[in-house]
């Protein structure tokens, strides 16, 4: 086991060495999963975990770029790896301003492919049901079947009371909450607001591959989002949020939009009645014109995919 500079955190690589870490450990513990390149909204996952867990729980941040979860021809190769600034980040996120701890313990696990999938490509697949056909699922059909594979093993290293996820990846969570709930995973998923720059742009690791013109141009998906909610508060139903939202971005200079859906943000089932989710098993019930829905949009600015959501209140 090898340990960082920091006197808080516990650099692990292997599933001996996390094993050896956790081994007796009965404090507290949350896990939170990421690919690295962190950014201030991965903090906030970490920020969130040292409350939950208390000065003397356990809080253990994976660092995992995961194979499994890339089709070829997507940007495995080039996302960053920046392990040094990712635990020297996650270790000012856990120490207070005096320098003291927020919690007892930080352990880092940070593998390779042949650690997380010893046998090779794992003979066992996880199906991720029908959530996994729409919006990212339509564009990146293997993604959530490669996210599932890697969200359930870690869980099952790190064994934690609460796993953290950012609601930036709507989809995502959703879909993880519906494995721990349909495999009765002894854990609770807790959802952690999107994390936004100052001009409202959503923080994500991708954002890098920006130029200082596409980084402009990508403004247009927050934009989208208020106007979308805007259109909300002032009587629009979920097809009127949408067709907001889509014709400001279809507007946009320099934005290639891939979708503007309304779903449900628990099922994914379509509430704008534009077909993008998930079907209605009332089609008379497909436009919402009450409660909460996901706005959630993709688009290629320049060559780099983002993505970006909001929770819209109707009625």
């Amino acid at each position: 086991m090898s340990s960082t500079s920091s006197p808080l955190a516990t650099l692990t690589r292997t599933r001996a060495e996390l094993a050896a870490a956790l081994d007796g450990d009965v404090a507290p513990r949350t896990v939170v999963m990421t690919m690295g390149a962190l950014h201030q909204g991965h903090f906030d996952l970490v920020a969130e975990a040292a409350r939950r867990v208390g000065p003397s729980g356990t809080v253990v941040v994976t660092i995992f770029l995961n194979p499994l979860q890339f089709a070829p021809g997507e940007d495995l190769d080039a996302y960053p790896r920046t392990l040094d600034a990712d635990v020297a980040g996650i270790t000012a996120a856990l120490t207070d301003e005096a320098g003291a701890p927020r919690v007892g313990r930080l352990i880092v696990f940070a593998p390779t492919p042949q650690v997380m999938y010893p046998a090779g490509e794992p003979t066992v697949r996880l199906d991720p049901g029908p959530m996994a056909t729409v919006l990212e699922g339509a564009t990146r059909p293997t993604h959530f079947a490669g996210v599932l594979q890697v969200v359930l093993t870690l869980m099952h290293l790190t064994r934690p009371r609460w796993a953290l996820f950012g609601r930036k990846d709507a989809q995502q969570l959703a879909i993880v909450s519906a494995m721990v709930r349909d495999l009765a995973v002894p854990l609770e998923i807790v959802p952690v607001d999107i994390r936004r720059e100052e001009d409202g742009l959503a923080m994500s690791s991708r954002n890098a591959y920006l130029s200082a013109t596409e980084r402009g141009q990508a403004l247009a998906l927050s934009r989208a989002l208020e106007a979308g909610r805007q259109a909300a508060a002032s009587g629009a139903d979920a097809a009127g949020v949408r067709q907001v939202a889509a014709e400001l971005l279809a507007g946009a200079e320099g934005v290639e939009v891939d979708y503007v859906a309304v779903v449900d943000p628990d099922s994914f089932v379509e509430r704008a009645g534009a077909g993008l989710g998930l079907p209605a098993a009332d089609d008379a019930a497909a436009v919402a014109t009450t409660g909460t829905v996901l706005l959630a949009l993709a688009a290629k600015v320049g060559s780099t995919r983002l993505i970006d959501n909001t929770l819209v209140s109707l009625g």
